[in-house]
């Protein structure tokens, strides 16, 4: 799968143009979902030095993007002339979501389940009305001593 994954504000908390604290366990679910043979791509508005300390930050903590603002690492952008392009991805992981920003917990359980946010939620719900369907029918033993 191919992941689009943007940086302020989803990996790092919002500073721009200085780099914010990691947003908890953003470098670890990029680290899986590497190991799990996705490809990632760091989507950005960053340019120049400041991508590149975005990069930079990221490949120190043990984390190399598939390709940087753009769909391979091959790609030409000398032709591009500087517009804004979509790149080509299966899922787009960013702040600015429809909902906002899951927990790096989830976007990982999404991902690696092929689950959508509503099947998340589902199992949730589910899970919650189970365990209260449990409580209110569970019988309680009797003990055999009368005190």
């Amino acid at each position: 799968m191919i992941i689009a994954v943007d940086f302020d504000g989803t990996i790092v908390e919002h500073r721009y143009p200085e780099i914010g604290k990691e947003i908890p366990f953003a470098i670890d679910t990029l680290k899986m979902l590497i190991k799990d043979h996705h490809r990632v791509i760091l989507w950005s508005v960053r340019e120049g030095k400041l991508l590149e300390d975005a990069v930079n930050w990221c490949k120190e903590r043990g984390v190399e993007f598939y390709a940087v603002n753009r769909d391979y690492p091959e790609e030409s952008t000398e032709n591009n002339q500087h517009f804004s392009r979509k790149l080509k991805a299966d899922v787009w992981i960013d702040d600015r979501n429809l909902g906002g920003l899951p927990d790096w917990g989830t976007i990982y359980r999404m991902i690696s389940r092929h689950k959508t946010w509503n099947d998340i939620i589902d199992e949730e719900v589910s899970h919650y009305r189970m365990d209260a369907y449990e409580d209110r029918h569970s019988k309680k033993k009797k003990s055999w001593w009368p005190f």
